[in-house]
């Protein structure tokens, strides 16, 4: 049976079940913490002990796997998520390597690779392999897909060149890709045309945030390449209602897309974009934007409005699945 890489080690992909395609356990950025969050606004037990009860919660409404995009730029470090994982026996967690730059590299990067101060093979590229292929740092866990962004500013010189050692990464590992866009800009086109130009196969491809759209003709042209729509922003309704969300996954599967939807909702146990005020900020700003709104919420109001189950279960669990096969 074919496995992919999870905080524990590798499962097999028929044991995924239910997915959430992008959802975060935490978004923490080191330097931000250390210089300022500690005896501040940060707590690393008590953090840990709600994010332990967060993720338990949402096993207990059926999802058995989260995918979580943290890479460098939003903070990851495994060891947290790998005690985390630990008390949480009923979900796997997998996570990936990349980096979430909107327009620069890097500085530990910008100096070294073809042509540069430092004229060597990108370094990125095999960071990237690593990290897929050995391990993250040294914690023997495997990241199981990429991560890059294309956003409203497009492919900047710094933007292109992660991508591009997205692109090379994936050529040597079949790993697949999810890529954050910008919907209103429509950069999903830009991102997936220039992942073909390098060869990567879009069946593997993510179009992370499509779902903050609700223009049909852009989201049928991402998924006409092949690619997968990530419908992953539920409770966030400050970019599009839940209904108007619904209401386009209702349509797209009565147009024959099933098969290219995936459900999320890019919440976090955690995030320091706020500080400390991270649990005041989610309940005036976005008091659904949690694990279990999907299954709380999203999934009666798409049986209402036409999805049927069988689309469900597709988007839930057979695309993700396919997706690391």
């Amino acid at each position: 049976m074919p496995t992919v890489n999870t905080v524990r080690g590798p499962v097999d992909l028929d044991e995924l079940g239910q997915t959430l395609m992008h959802e975060h356990v935490f978004v923490v950025a080191t330097e931000h913490l250390d210089n300022y969050g500690r005896g501040a606004w940060w707590d690393e037990e008590f953090r840990v002990a709600d994010a332990i009860r967060k993720l338990n919660a949402v096993a207990a409404k059926g999802v058995r796997t989260i995918v979580d995009p943290t890479v460098w730029g939003l903070g990851r470090y495994v060891p947290r998520v790998q005690r985390i994982a630990a008390e949480v026996p009923g979900l796997n967690i997998i996570v990936a390597t990349g980096i979430y730059s909107f327009e620069e590299l890097p500085h530990q990067y910008e100096h070294r690779g073809p042509g540069l101060l430092m004229d060597v093979p990108d370094p990125m590229i095999d960071d990237f392999v690593r990290d897929l292929t050995v391990g993250i740092a040294d914690t023997g866990v495997k990241a199981a897909f990429l991560k890059c962004v294309v956003e409203q500013k497009g492919l900047t010189p710094g933007v292109e060149r992660i991508c591009r050692s997205v692109a090379q990464a994936h050529l040597r590992t079949g790993a697949p890709i999810t890529v954050h866009t910008n919907s209103f800009t429509q950069s999903g086109l830009i991102a997936l045309d220039f992942f073909a130009k390098e060869g990567v196969d879009l069946a593997k491809v993510v179009v992370g945030h499509a779902g903050d759209s609700n223009d049909l003709d852009y989201l049928m042209r991402l998924a006409d390449t092949g690619a997968t729509l990530g419908m992953d922003r539920f409770g966030l309704d400050v970019y599009n209602p839940t209904a108007q969300r619904v209401a386009t996954i209702a349509a797209l599967c009565q147009r024959g897309y099933a098969d290219r939807l995936v459900l999320s909702h890019d919440a976090a146990c955690f995030m320091d974009y706020f500080g400390g005020a991270w649990d005041e900020a989610l309940g005036t700003l976005a008091p659904n934007w949690r694990y279990d709104h999907i299954h709380d919420d999203v999934l009666a109001a798409l049986l209402d409005a036409g999805v049927s189950e069988d689309h469900i279960e597709q988007m839930l669990v057979f695309n993700p699945r396919n997706h690391f096969a």
